[in-house]
């Protein structure tokens, strides 16, 4: 009779196993979760390239050429506070399932929209597809990964892969584009958000809020609130200080005020205010604005240096505008393993400092630099705003309770993008106030028209040089890039010294404490 074979393996190695299988399928799901975070930053930037197709088919008008490049960004922002809510309410994991399948309808539709009309409404309902994505993210997360250490880990690759989204989506449209006409665009979200669809009932848990309700009223309140201001803000970056586009931000300041008013009384509050008096919720904020301004500033400035200045095609100039980001990506992780070492407030001071120097960099600047001048400026600041927006996000949906995630991502990321918006506003203005005033000798001197296009902005100026032409036209070219410039340096100032003041809020007001590896 033979003898029963002994088992080597022992309930330690069967434990390990276990957590192995546990550890394997948290990282498989914040891969996962990435896939939307992905596609949803692309958005916000893939429609550069497409512009002149779209208008070469569609015929919009100017109006219409804007809202079908704003209507995204401003339902997104509008209804990420409410979605947040939402997700708490009725699950996260459903309202994710629910976005991405909305999301894939509604980018189906924008490929293949007969008008400037129907593609705006397509771009609408991607914000609302899109309004459920984020927030959903964030909060799973949060109810995924428990240690902290993992959660910043976690977080860190979700800001890294919501930045990269950012560079690449000008540069996946013009590969496109170079083959396929304008709707391909809006197709490559469709077979991304399949896997999606597939693979998050199998690696995602669901989770909820106990006892979250829904605020209607606030929710109208938020919308009042949000639109007018970004709308007022988009216009002042557009067309400089008028009284129409500062009337639209005072109205959503005013619905503001009411929408405030309704979260100290409401049972069922969009922003609850115990969730701003936990420790360190407040000034996070504050820093998320500054970071995300400064961030969101940046890209514009590099965008016309890349292109109206130094002379590249649209598609070098993205291709170029990647090299941040490849820093970027392997930044934003290590962020989170330093904080644990010395803590978060240093870490994002420290980030900060970084972005400010980045700044302060860009004013070597020259109108015939080479790129690697302005690309050292611009890697430090994202490199930089990285880390601490990382961090912020860590703080913010690590702080509040595991029940109210998907309403603390919400405000936090239309935090995000109001202060984008505020961002590209001041700096904007600062870049065409001074333009305009080392370009007006100039522009005095070229008939009408032509004056008032080469003095408006850098653009315009172009434009004017190749319809001169010849040693005249080089004049005004030269003149107007050296004009830029300048008001880019008063920018790159501007920026640099608010940033500053954001070191100072991280080291005196958030929080000294480490991010140990507690829950």
């Amino acid at each position: 009779m033979s003898k029963p074979t002994e088992s080597n393996t022992t309930p330690a190695d069967t434990g390990d196993r276990a957590q192995d299988r546990r550890t394997s399928r948290r990282w498989l799901a914040l891969a996962v979760l990435c896939l939307p975070v992905l596609l949803v930053s692309m958005d916000v930037s893939i429609l550069f390239f497409a512009a002149p197709d779209i208008a070469r088919d569609l015929e919009p008008s100017a109006t219409q050429q804007l809202w079908i490049f704003d209507a995204y960004g401003f339902v997104l922002a509008g209804l990420l506070l409410t979605m947040g809510a939402v997700a708490d309410r009725f699950g996260r994991r459903r309202i994710l399932l629910a976005g991405a399948a909305a999301f894939s309808l509604a980018s189906v539709l924008a490929a293949w929209a007969p008008s400037a009309e129907m593609l705006i409404l397509a771009r609408g309902l991607m914000g609302i597809g899109g309004a459920t994505l984020m927030p959903s993210t964030l909060a799973l997360i949060r109810n995924v990964f428990h240690d902290r250490a993992e959660r910043s880990t976690a977080i860190g690759v979700w800001s890294g892969v919501f930045a990269a989204g950012v560079g690449i989506g000008p540069v996946l449209a013009g590969l496109l584009l170079a083959h396929f006409w304008w709707g391909s665009v809006f197709l490559v979200n469709v077979p991304v958000m399949a896997v999606l669809l597939l693979a998050a009932p199998l690696l995602l848990p669901e989770s909820r809020g106990h006892g979250v309700r829904l605020d209607v009223l606030g929710s109208g309140l938020a919308l009042a609130t949000v639109l007018p201001v970004m709308a007022g803000i988009k216009g002042l970056a557009a067309d400089g200080w008028n009284l129409p586009d500062l009337g639209w931000i005072v109205l959503g300041l005013a619905a503001g005020i009411v929408f405030a008013r309704r979260q100290r009384t409401s049972a069922a509050p969009l922003v609850d205010p115990t969730l701003l008096r936990m420790p360190g919720v407040r000034p996070a904020l504050t820093v998320n604005v500054i970071g995300q301004a400064a961030l969101m500033g940046n890209a514009i400035l590099l965008t016309q240096y890349l292109q109206s200045v130094l002379g590249m095609t649209a598609l070098r100039a993205a291709l170029w505008s990647i090299v941040p980001s490849v820093v970027v990506g392997a930044v934003a992780p290590l962020a989170g393993m330093l904080a644990g070492r010395v803590g978060r407030a240093r870490i994002m001071a420290t980030g900060m400092a970084v972005a400010a120097a980045g700044y302060f960099e860009l004013l070597l600047t020259r109108a015939d630099s080479t790129v690697w001048t302005c690309l050292v400026g611009a890697t430090l600041i994202a490199a930089g705003l990285v880390c601490v927006l990382t961090l912020i996000t860590e703080l913010v949906v690590g702080t509040v309770p595991a029940e109210r995630a998907g309403t603390a991502s919400g405000l936090l990321e239309t935090s995000s993008e109001l202060a984008g918006a505020l961002g590209m506003a001041l700096l904007g203005s600062v870049v065409n106030a001074a333009y305009r005033s080392g370009m007006h000798d100039t522009a005095s001197t070229l008939p009408g028209g032509a004056g008032r296009l080469a003095g408006g902005t850098l653009a315009g100026a172009v434009v004017v040089a190749q319809q001169v032409g010849g040693a005249a036209g080089e004049a005004v070219l030269a003149t107007a890039r050296t004009a830029y410039v300048t008001a880019m340096h008063r920018a790159d100032l501007v920026a640099g010294l608010v940033l500053l003041v954001g070191v100072v809020v991280a080291l005196t007001r958030l929080p000294r404490d480490r991010a140990n590896n507690g829950g």
